[in-house]
């Protein structure tokens, strides 16, 4: 019956048409603060949520203050990993919730923080590891962020050291994978190659320009990604609901980056 309910529940943050996803992180508030964008939560939940979002990620104690923003459905998918800029090592992403909580309010979908390669490591695979039993008995989809990051990674990057995160996170049972994308499809068709998970993307620090971005994501998706999974280039957009529309229009129209730039217009 665990199957079913997370059949059921990949439905609320995947498109049935196009198969890929749309999300939209929201939780950077406790690694950075509220930074521009996420001030007010309940305005941003509605903003992607009508350029189309498939579902937004957020820290559990933000959900009573702004999902489904003023009404607006979107799936949700609680994180259950954190650290803070201030602390003495950001990379140590430590538990702060469990699956029973997410299931509690709702949620989708969990999502689960490992940076490969840092110091503590061997802890944040072994919360992974005991994240995915406790998502498979209750019929929950987990989402694992794979982040190449530590004193041995050269290039975060790199098609190789990113190939890895993300087997690691198929490897112990995660439903979905995001990482970062190695800035051309050849390199990234390795990756998706390697990972036998659906794979999406992180969107990384805001780029320059728009156009830069949507190409980011057309190579992406050229390279047999699954969607996205990017905060900061979408919140903190003049325009979130049309950034949001413009990567729908590459993720789930398969439409060319003009025609996806020339909805921000």
């Amino acid at each position: 019956m665990s199957e079913i309910g997370k059949r059921v529940r990949m439905e609320r943050i995947i498109d049935r048409d196009s198969g890929n996803s749309v999300i939209i992180p929201l939780d950077h508030g406790i690694s950075v603060g509220p930074i521009k964008g996420l001030v007010n939560l309940p305005e941003m939940v509605n903003k992607v949520a009508k350029g189309g979002a498939n579902a937004v990620l957020q820290q559990k104690g933000m959900v009573r203050h702004g999902h489904r923003g003023y009404g607006r459905d979107v799936g949700l998918i609680v994180h259950m990993s954190a650290s803070t800029a201030l602390g003495p090592d950001p990379n140590d992403k430590v538990q702060v919730a469990i699956v029973e909580e997410a299931l509690k309010i709702g949620a989708d979908a969990v999502s689960v923080h490992i940076n490969v390669g840092s110091e503590t490591e061997s802890a944040q695979l072994r919360i992974l590891g005991e994240v995915a039993e406790r998502c498979d008995f209750w019929g929950m989809p987990l989402v694992a962020m794979m982040y190449p990051r530590g004193p041995k990674i050269d290039n975060p990057n790199g098609a190789e050291v990113v190939a890895h995160a993300a087997r690691a996170g198929a490897e112990l049972g995660a439903d979905i994978v995001k990482t970062n994308y190695t800035g051309s499809p050849d390199s990234f068709k390795d990756v998706v190659a390697g990972c036998p998970v659906p794979v999406v993307i992180a969107g990384g620090p805001k780029t320059e320009t728009d156009l830069q971005f949507l190409e980011m994501i057309r190579g992406a998706i050229d390279s047999g990604a699954r969607g996205v999974a990017i905060g900061r280039n979408v919140f903190q957009h003049a325009d979130p609901t049309k950034m949001t529309q413009a990567i729908c229009a590459i993720v789930h129209h398969d439409r060319t980056v003009a025609d996806a730039a020339a909805l921000l217009a």
